[in-house]
């Protein structure tokens, strides 16, 4: 799937829907295009977190495919990259973990 524009609260509200489709239909993940993202906000970035959640508890996948440096900073300063990474999933649960008990959260 690809994201284009920005990601904020407003726009974020209706890819939310779109995502939700996306993942509740026959795949194994949602792989993701955000090189052509303009803007990412926190509310964008949860959204994101969220979709992956979602993901995890049905087994499934969120992967970043292709990105752009101003994603790839915020989720660098976040910690957050190994996320979105094709990594086993044990590796992004312990993730998960680091970022909840370092105090930022995950939504």
């Amino acid at each position: 799937m690809t994201v284009r524009g920005e990601l904020d609260l407003d726009s974020g509200k209706l890819l939310r829907a779109d995502l939700r489709k996306v993942l509740a239909g026959p795949t194994s993940g949602v792989d993701l295009d955000l090189s052509r993202l303009d803007f990412c906000d926190c509310a964008g970035l949860e959204v994101l977190l969220e979709l992956r959640r979602s993901a995890l508890e049905q087994d499934k996948t969120v992967v970043i495919r292709r990105s752009n440096p101003v994603i790839d900073r915020l989720l660098t300063l976040l910690g957050a990259q190994e996320l979105f990474a094709s990594a086993p999933r044990q590796c992004a649960e312990r993730v998960t973990t680091r970022l909840a008990v370092s105090g930022r959260g995950v939504g």
